[in-house]
């Protein structure tokens, strides 16, 4: 029975680590995106940004993100 069994792990061992692979770039895709857009049509996700920035130790992120985002409008 164990030899039945090896396929069918070494596939849900596959499909796991596809998944996490995903997730990782996802992740990567999202924070550049909201890194370079200054809060162009991702509000609810920046509160969540700057929150777990926050929670992290760094500080003073969202107070800089709001000063180049109102020079760049002047």
């Amino acid at each position: 029975m164990a030899r039945t069994m090896e396929p069918l792990a070494k596939k849900i061992f596959k499909g796991v680590l596809v998944a996490e692979l995903m997730g990782l770039f996802g992740a990567y895709f999202l924070f550049q995106k909201m890194n370079t857009s200054q809060g162009k049509g991702f509000c609810f996700v920046f509160i969540v940004y700057y929150k777990s920035i926050e929670y992290s130790g760094l500080y003073g992120v969202r107070e800089k993100d709001q000063e180049k985002w109102l020079d760049s409008k002047n």
